[in-house]
């Protein structure tokens, strides 16, 4: 699907590692060249036409962003990662905890939506209590989380889908329980935003948090927040930066290039047919599973009923290491370790080394998954 959109995937390779950062599409590299040659590379604020084509562009791109994610575009934050936004989101609510106050997080999510919770919670003395998986299968109910919600929780922080084995949780279920709690929800959708169509005022998240580098776009990463919660929660800032939502929230010059490249990245998802892209990265993850499972020298982990299209494995005999080495060997790219999934790594017991991480975007084809295969069923030489 669209696999002429995007120019990276010129030289042979078999490029499983989106999970890590996608490949660019072509119209987010062509307007990042555009703004860059056009002149209009001014600060905002200013009353010279480029800096108000700057002021435009920025407008522009919450807006883009905004009706990506199915939220008010007055509450897009653009910053330089997800870790960084969600490091400072964290720090913010943080203030307002009090000792004895409890967040929930997960043992499924990235650690770029654990550990800024552990640090605000230590600040400010209050607990961190995880939600366990499903042994197995690697599924998050809702239950899960309410086995560790109270009357002192006061935010819950939860993956849309999981980075390492792709297990999508029960976040309307996840979302009306918090909120019964009297919790707010902070979602990191970083891996689920390329694979599911996001509504996040349907969903009744509080925040959610994304990257464009994983949905075809450059390195920005974003925050949607409510407004009222933006205005709410007070940012570390200079002193003479404006006040006003969500510009307070932003540190510094944004990076007006790369905001050109996040607007067409979010239009051209705005064209997807969401159907026909979950039904061909099934039909990849479904021949990838079938075959992988079949191979008695491989061990699948997770088994989730819902899942984005993203596989973790081991092999018997062979460090996560050497496979990914043997992997690159034959133009398959992979990723190995714990992709920064620390929870879930000793969860399972695979520390220190993790394990393999392949995924499909919709830009894969049955012949990657095939080539897959076949690289692995060698390894059991």
């Amino acid at each position: 699907m669209n696999r002429e959109r995007f120019p990276g995937l010129r030289g042979g390779w078999t490029r499983l590692d989106g999970p890590a950062g996608t490949q660019m599409v072509d119209a987010a590299i062509d307007a990042m060249a555009d703004f860059m040659r056009s002149g209009d590379n001014a600060n905002q604020g200013g009353v010279f036409e480029a800096a108000v084509r700057s002021d435009e562009l920025v407008a522009s791109a919450r807006t883009s962003v905004g009706t990506l994610l199915g939220g008010d575009p007055r509450g897009i934050v653009f910053g330089p990662s997800m870790t960084d936004l969600t490091m400072r989101f964290a720090a913010a609510a943080g203030r307002a905890l009090q000792p004895g106050d409890e967040v929930v997080c997960t043992r499924l999510d990235h650690d770029a939506n654990v550990a800024p919770w552990l640090i605000a919670a230590e600040r400010a003395r209050a607990t961190v209590r995880f939600a366990e998986p499903t042994p197995d299968t690697l599924e998050l109910p809702a239950a899960a989380v309410e086995a560790v919600l109270t009357d002192r929780t006061r935010y819950v922080a939860v993956t849309a889908a999981s980075n390492a084995v792709g297990t999508v949780p029960d976040l309307p279920g996840i979302v009306a329980a918090a909120h019964a709690a009297g919790a707010r929800v902070y979602v990191d959708a970083v891996h689920a935003t390329p694979h599911r169509r996001i509504d996040v005022e349907a969903l009744g998240a509080d925040a959610l948090a994304c990257s464009a580098y994983k949905w075809f776009g450059p390195h920005v990463g974003i925050l949607w927040a409510r407004p009222d919660l933006l205005a709410e929660l007070e940012p570390d800032k200079v002193r003479p930066a404006t006040d006003d939502v969500p510009h307070r929230w932003e540190l510094g010059t944004l990076p007006f290039e790369s905001l050109a490249g996040v607007r067409a990245a979010a239009e051209y998802l705005l064209t997807s047919d969401w159907d026909a892209v979950e039904h061909h990265e099934r039909r990849l993850l479904e021949t990838a599973l079938g075959g992988l499972g079949a191979m008695p020298h491989v061990t699948l982990h997770g088994a989730a009923s819902d899942r984005a299209p993203t596989l973790m494995f081991s092999i018997a005999g062979r460090s996560p290491e050497q496979v990914a080495f043997a992997l690159a060997g034959r133009q398959i790219a992979v990723w190995n370790g714990n992709y920064y999934a620390w929870e879930l790594e000793r969860h399972l017991g695979l520390e220190p080394h993790g394990a393999i991480r392949a995924g499909f975007v919709h830009y894969n084809d049955e012949a990657d998954a095939e080539r897959l295969l076949a690289a692995v069923a060698d390894l059991d030489r």
